[in-house]
């Protein structure tokens, strides 16, 4: 598998821990100095793991959700740093409807005793979408 496939996967393996709050699969795949703008920060520098344990240990939001990468673009910066870009599409099921939602996605990884680390990201609102 060459690095750039091995990263794709890695960033899906990355959502699929959000999308089902597995804290330790989460862990595995960030470095504890992880840093972020997102959202839910309202335009702060997330820094640590913190902020993002208290959304994951809170227990499983009602509903199916899943996420997907569209349009995935890999850089590499030398042999142990990449970013990796996409659209993340967000899907859920509930009782109240489903919907759709997507997000601009760029995570930087960092090779770390020849084990890939996610150490920052950036993640913008896009759109979404309510279905009957």
């Amino acid at each position: 598998m060459t690095d750039e496939s091995q990263l794709v996967s890695l960033s899906k393996q990355l959502l699929d821990s959000i999308d089902n709050n597995d804290w330790d699969t989460y862990i595995q795949l960030c470095d504890p100095s992880l840093s972020a703008y997102e959202p839910e920060a309202l335009g702060n520098l997330v820094e640590g793991l913190d902020f993002h344990a208290f959304y994951m240990k809170r227990g499983q939001s009602p509903g199916a959700k899943q996420s997907n990468i569209a349009a995935p673009k890999v850089r590499m910066l030398g042999p142990d740093a990449a970013v990796v870009t996409y659209i993340r599409v967000v899907q859920r099921l509930t009782d109240a409807g489903d919907s759709t939602a997507t997000f601009e996605e760029t995570r930087v990884w960092q090779k770390v005793d020849d084990e890939w680390k996610h150490v920052h990201f950036h993640r913008s609102y896009a759109g979404s979408v309510e279905l009957g």
